[in-house]
């Protein structure tokens, strides 16, 4: 295990910034992690800030960071138990996502199927809630051990102490930065219960000629949506979706009809409901816009994207300039869902 100073990140985010770390290690079991939190304050710097990195596809970094660095690459998949209907598997923080949603997949394991093809880490899973097509990550969770990095305890977290939000959690709230999530356990169904309520899927299945659809089918379908209308980071530097779909009252949706007739919109419980960021974003004439290497995706408006040499600085202006732009035109307050470093 090497520490590295002033280490270059590019490769480790999916905008591809080229910024550089204070310093750098990476870290594969507790004893790993718990050296090198020792090493921090060891070397004087218990004071610069720290940073565990998964998959860096959820983050802008603006500048460079003057702290630590510690790359979580705890591996490792388990099938812990099983009863009649549900299987519980706990997979490593540092696991790519995707192919732990094709590993289960594959053993005909149900719930993941709709999250295929998003980006990331599995530590990632539950701090994000991510979710798409209808399906959040709290749908499947069971546990999560999570270490104190003040105190070097491993906790378990359950779904009722995790908070989960609309790609929020304890993690990003309250207790953020103080816990490094080591491996995620989730509840996934023997006998699949089919989610194709987004019509996109429907739509892909017939295309597809398939009446019965099983948990392959659902994510060949969720794949071939995602690459249609996301672009690679690894041949364009992007984070996904930069922004989340706003919460708005049901008033302030019936006045903003009125005037929008076409706008996007989904009623939640508490007479709310819930705007397509993307339609916003796109009615107000961003889509495909680009100021340097700065810009947003043709195909998705809800994507930002550095074309090559754009820095943090640069995407982050764009973004605040679409944030005042959409509060100008309708009214309504978009929040990020990137972490800004």
């Amino acid at each position: 295990m090497e520490i590295l100073a002033n280490y270059p990140l590019k490769r480790l985010n999916s905008f591809g910034m080229a910024i550089t770390t204070h310093r750098f290690a990476t870290f594969s079991s507790v004893d790993e992690l718990l050296f090198l939190l020792q090493q921090k304050k060891e070397e004087g710097d218990a004071a610069l800030p720290l940073l565990i990195l998964g998959g860096g596809s959820n983050m802008l970094f603006r500048t460079n960071f003057p702290g630590w660095v510690l790359k979580n690459e705890i591996k490792g998949i388990e099938e812990l138990h099983e009863d009649v209907d549900y299987v519980y598997v706990r997979a490593g923080a540092g696991e790519n996502w995707h192919s732990f949603v094709q590993y289960c997949i594959d053993r005909g394991w149900g719930g993941l199927e709709n999250l295929s093809l998003i980006p990331g880490n599995v530590g990632a899973s539950p701090m994000q809630n991510i979710g798409a097509y209808g399906v959040e990550i709290k749908d499947v969770f069971w546990d999560l051990r999570a270490l104190h990095i003040e105190t070097g305890r491993v906790q378990t977290f359950t779904i009722g102490d995790c908070d989960f939000g609309y790609r929020e959690s304890v993690f990003k709230t309250k207790f953020r930065n103080q816990y490094v999530i080591l491996d995620v356990t989730y509840c996934l169904r023997k006998k699949p219960l089919l989610n194709t309520s987004y019509g996109a899927i429907q739509q892909e299945l017939s295309a597809a000629g398939i009446q019965q659809p099983a948990i392959r089918d659902i994510a060949n379908a969720v794949i071939h949506i995602r690459r249609s209308k996301l672009p690679d980071p690894a041949e364009i530097g992007n984070a996904g979706s930069f922004f989340k779909n706003p919460t708005i009252s049901a008033e302030h949706f019936t006045r903003l009809q009125q005037t929008h007739p076409g706008i996007v919109g989904y009623p939640v419980p508490g007479q709310q409901v819930k705007l397509a960021a993307g339609w916003l974003i796109e009615s107000a004439g961003w889509k495909g816009f680009r100021e340097g290497d700065a810009g947003v995706h043709p195909k998705q408006a809800l994507v930002l994207v550095n074309y090559g040499n754009a820095s943090g600085a640069d995407i982050y202006a764009l973004s605040e300039k679409i944030l005042h732009d959409i509060e100008a035109k309708f009214q309504v307050k978009l929040e990020r869902e990137v972490n800004i470093i």
